[in-house]
């Protein structure tokens, strides 16, 4: 059965890591959608939204997400933190592909974004608490609309094994 399946949530969930090793063990291409659009611009996603601001962004990436949704192939993707909430995009997603919504906890979360200098949402200098907590309220109830949930405390390779086990029940894979 063709099938995309499709990883979304906050920055710092584990997308990429996950999606890399989701699509290893299942043996299918791997797309993560903000690494294309650093490839297509020649820019980080950062230097992106100083340079050009977030609606530029946000073109580039339904664009380019739209355009990986039409391959004619089973695939694995990794979404950006906010592409879902772009209606075009959901639509495309909830109609034709198996959608997981990778969740960590709050403290995973801030933990991984503390860390990075790469997330163009979070201000230098801000309340990285405040930031993270206000983005939670607004994007949880459109992930809450994903075929799956998985609450992450593992390693990427037994969440990737977690996945592959509910998939299986949904899918024929």
């Amino acid at each position: 059965m063709l099938k995309k399946i499709i990883l979304l949530g906050m920055m710092g969930s584990g997308k990429t890591t996950i999606g890399k090793a989701l699509s290893k063990k299942i043996q299918l291409d791997f797309y993560d959608t903000d690494q294309i659009i650093e490839k297509e611009c020649k820019l980080k996603i950062k230097r992106i939204f100083e340079k050009y601001g977030e609606q530029y962004f946000r073109k580039k990436e339904e664009k380019i997400t739209l355009k990986i949704l039409s391959y004619n192939k089973s695939s694995v993707i990794s979404l950006g933190g906010g592409a879902f909430l772009n209606k075009k995009i959901q639509k495309q997603i909830l109609k034709k592909t198996v959608s997981i919504w990778l969740k960590p906890n709050f403290k995973t979360i801030y933990d991984r974004c503390k860390k990075s200098n790469r997330r163009p949402l979070i201000k230098n200098n801000c309340d990285l608490k405040l930031d993270l907590k206000k983005l939670i309220k607004e994007r949880y109830p459109f992930y809450s609309k994903a075929n799956l949930t998985i609450t992450l405390n593992k390693t990427p390779k037994f969440i990737s094994m977690n996945i592959i086990k509910r998939l299986k029940k949904i899918i024929n894979l």
